[in-house]
């Protein structure tokens, strides 16, 4: 990952969430080919960098990043309560950041709304549409590496079938 071991800034900012117990456990949680903990991370870290290129709340912004998928959950659920879990994951985030943390009202929002346009929470602030962004194209660059081999031949098998319609 791109030097978040040596952000200092950065580091003092989430130490006491990266050290909590309760946190940890989404290490175990795999979440688009990673653990839910390293993609929390990710969207944290970057989310972070770019709100402090754009001069927004940063500290904010880390934390509410890492804290957007602070959820736990089984491992073997269905697809079905994956599938569910994408629509209610916000509140139930929301809540175990509220459970372990103190939270501003800006990382309620941005834990909130991170999953806008799939849920209909709009995301209030700039901060946290920086998390909602940022999430969005971390998560889609991880399901196509989880899962882009499958897009490929996918898209070969169509190829072939439009070609073979057209003789």
């Amino acid at each position: 990952m791109y030097k978040i071991d040596s952000d200092i800034e950065y580091n003092n900012i989430v130490q006491n969430i990266l050290e909590n117990e309760e946190f940890n456990k989404i290490k175990k949680i795999e979440h688009h080919g990673i653990s839910r903990f390293d993609h929390s991370l990710k969207v944290s870290y970057y989310a972070y960098r770019v709100a402090k290129f754009l001069k927004l709340d940063y500290y904010e912004v880390a934390r509410g990043g890492l804290l957007h998928d602070f959820f736990l959950s089984s491992e073997n659920r269905s697809f079905g309560n994956k599938f569910i879990s994408t629509f209610n994951h916000p509140k139930k985030a929301v809540e175990k950041a509220q459970e372990q943390f103190s939270i501003s009202e800006k990382e309620y929002d941005m834990i909130r709304t991170h999953m806008f346009p799939v849920n209909l929470a709009i995301p209030r602030y700039a901060e946290s549409w920086v998390v909602n962004l940022v999430d969005k194209v971390i998560g889609s660059g991880e399901f196509l590496k989880k899962f882009g081999y499958k897009l490929s031949y996918a898209v070969n098998l169509y190829v072939i079938f439009l070609l073979n319609s057209i003789k």
